[in-house]
């Protein structure tokens, strides 16, 4: 039986950690504690299931049927095509790749500039270099282990580990009451911060490159592929449990004291501040630098990939370079702007994520179940899109939303999904 060793499966899963572990990641649990205070640990654990859950899930899910693809193909073929298209654009070229440069500009270069009137140019300056340094790495995109896993991660966790003791050693207080949104469900609250991660989309692209990675390493049978990415997803889940649980308590003893600030950057801001100075400010551009790094190689690595599969006179090398280049542009936009659009989009596709990867658990037989996935997935698909489409400003539609289960909470989605999957079931029953 063809097995990595302890060491490549630990690497491996350093690499998909470093993948999915951007900037968004890096601000949410601070913020989290900062704001939960004594309710840190309730909220942490809300958080952790779809922060930390569903990604490993997603994982699994894509390593399990063969691709994304494959597992958006139990709906229809032609959806397979034009939700694989949408996912691997909104979390590519379009959104989620030039995030990467302009959030680790905002937090590893603005807090240095002098000169007012200079960050314009500044930010091309820098986009220019980011998107150099990741075009060249993920050129051989089955060798992210070796500078991702081996290089760039260690040094990621060695200071962040820096930032946790210095809170252990000398914290700035202690947790604090919590804020209002985090008094009276805190697990719930949690859990919808963790969904906001928008990692359950990034693992259905990136567990076809950690496939490659194990391939690279030896591993050819095909079950064998499929068991050590598995592996690697869940040991990439343990060590962002760790991660996320260290930031939590940073901002929670932080925030007790100094106050939570506007978001989570603004909280590690103020614990590296008090921690170590201006020493500290270097190490959190430090972190967001790496972070949002491996980020952006990991996302133009996947979507480099599968559109030399759908246009392979169009080498890959080709694509990656054409991702970089059209990223750079956009980046510099501003990261407010990009946020603006990014919501609205990543939350119409995000359910639709999340429920096609449940039901690859629970109906592993696409083909017997095909209308239970068609059913669910078609009316989650609807009641994400006119939910998101209300959020970008279309008002008239609250009438009809509103009455959504938990549409409250930001979850309306789950209804007409639990609906869907009923319609599925009993459509199937009643042929017989």
């Amino acid at each position: 039986m063809e097995r990595l060793s302890k060491q490549k499966l630990v690497l491996v899963g350093l690499t998909l950690f470093s993948m999915f572990f951007g900037a968004g990641n890096l601000i949410f649990p601070p913020y989290l504690g900062a704001l939960a205070g004594t309710n840190t640990w309730i909220a942490m654990t809300g958080f952790a299931v779809t922060a930390i859950g569903f990604p490993v899930l997603g994982v699994v899910a894509v390593a399990r049927s063969g691709g994304l693809d494959k597992l958006a193909g139990r709906v229809h073929p032609k959806f397979a095509f034009v939700f694989t298209l949408l996912i691997y654009l909104s979390i590519g070229p379009c959104l989620a790749i030039p995030r990467t440069a302009s959030t680790s500009f905002e937090m590893a270069v603005v807090p240095f500039l002098k000169a007012e009137g200079s960050g314009a140019l500044a930010q091309f300056l820098y986009s220019v270099f980011f998107f150099a340094i990741a075009f060249a790495v993920s050129l051989k995109p089955d060798q992210l282990t070796d500078r991702l896993g081996k290089i760039l991660t260690p040094c990621l966790l060695t200071l962040i580990v820096v930032i946790f003791a210095g809170c252990m050693i000398h914290p700035a207080g202690s947790y604090g009451a919590p804020a209002k949104a985090y008094g009276t469900n805190p697990f719930v609250k949690g859990f919808l911060e963790g969904y906001l991660t928008m990692d359950t989309i990034a693992a259905l692209n990136f567990g076809i490159i950690i496939s490659l990675n194990v391939q690279a390493m030896g591993i050819r049978r095909e079950a064998s592929v499929v068991r050590e990415t598995i592996g690697a997803g869940f040991i990439a889940g343990g060590v962002l449990l760790l991660v996320y649980s260290a930031l939590a308590h940073v901002g929670a003893v932080t925030g007790g004291t100094m106050g939570s600030g506007e978001n989570g950057a603004q909280t590690l801001n103020q614990a590296v501040r008090f921690l170590y100075g201006n020493a500290g400010l270097m190490m959190l551009a430090a972190i967001f630098f790496i972070a949002c790094l491996n980020t952006c190689i990991g996302l133009i690595s996947c979507c480099s990939r599968y559109f030399s599969t759908i246009v392979p006179k169009v080498g890959y090398g080709a694509w990656a370079f054409l991702f970089a280049l059209v990223s750079l542009v956009i980046s510099n936009i501003g990261l407010n702007r990009i946020l603006e659009v990014s919501v609205p989009v990543l939350n119409a596709i995000y359910p639709v994520a999340i429920v096609l990867i449940l039901l690859s658990f629970g109906f592993r037989d696409g083909k017997k179940w095909n209308g239970v996935y068609v059913c669910s997935i078609g009316f989650t698909g609807i009641a994400s899109v006119l939910l998101a489409l209300e959020q970008a400003g279309l008002g008239f539609l609250n009438a009809g939303l509103s009455k959504l289960p938990l549409y409250d909470m930001g979850l309306g989605w789950i209804g007409p999904a639990i609906a869907g999957i009923a319609a599925g079931v009993l459509a199937r029953y009643c042929r017989k």
